[in-house]
């Protein structure tokens, strides 16, 4: 008995030197941008090789195309397999879409990923997500003023964030309205913009010219 007590505490103290320094490092970006000043990997620019076009141009807009995706183009293979699941929970999800976008701005958040909430704060307030629940996301999901699913929403990233695990609780307040696949859905949405956060801090991809990053 002492000895499991022992252990679980030892096991809460791993898992709050794991989260703080995370936390830490999204609010102390103090401008609200991307935690590095410049790029460590530059942007495949044009002439684009026969890999490149066909990732970039599908994606070009007015003559220019998004970092997120012209750094990733540097390994097309790579960013091709990426792709692939990135397309399926923006286009084929079964989440519906302010679900998602909660999800995605709250992992954003806690991983520092400024670019990632840029990139995704127009869609948001687009699908009825406010300028006042924005800024809740970072506060969490005790912030006033959340419904009881949405909190359940921030709640289950949080969860993922801290231990890799959704507890029973938050398990079975989603199931209540998801299916099966939604379900699954929700755990790889987090883990999906939980990679994008460490890709595009790590590469050191800048914002695009009109990019807002966390309310400050």
């Amino acid at each position: 008995m002492v000895i499991r007590t022992i252990r679980n505490k030892l096991l809460f103290l791993l898992c709050a030197l794991l989260v703080l320094p995370t936390l830490g490092y999204a609010q102390s970006n103090t401008d609200g941008g991307p935690p590095l000043d410049s790029e460590r990997i530059p942007r495949v620019e044009k002439p684009w090789s026969i890999a490149e076009r066909a990732i970039l141009e599908p994606r070009e807009n007015n003559g220019s195309v998004l970092g997120v995706w012209s750094t990733c183009a540097q390994a097309p293979d790579l960013c091709n397999a990426w792709l692939e699941f990135t397309d399926y929970l923006l286009q084929d999800s079964s989440l519906p879409t302010r679900d998602r976008e909660l999800l995605i701005l709250r992992i954003g958040w806690l991983n520092g990923g400024a670019y990632e909430w840029a990139a995704h704060r127009g869609l948001a307030l687009s699908v009825g997500i406010t300028e006042a629940e924005l800024e809740n996301i970072l506060e969490g999901p005790d912030a006033s003023g959340w419904t009881d699913w949405d909190s359940t929403l921030l709640r289950a990233a949080d969860e993922l964030h801290s231990n890799a695990l959704i507890t029973d609780v938050t398990w079975n307040k989603l199931a209540v309205r998801y299916d099966k696949r939604q379900l699954m859905e929700a755990v790889f949405t987090v883990g999906q913009y939980n990679l994008v956060a460490m890709y595009l801090n790590s590469l050191g991809v800048q914002f695009e010219e009109g990019f807002q990053g966390f309310p400050l």
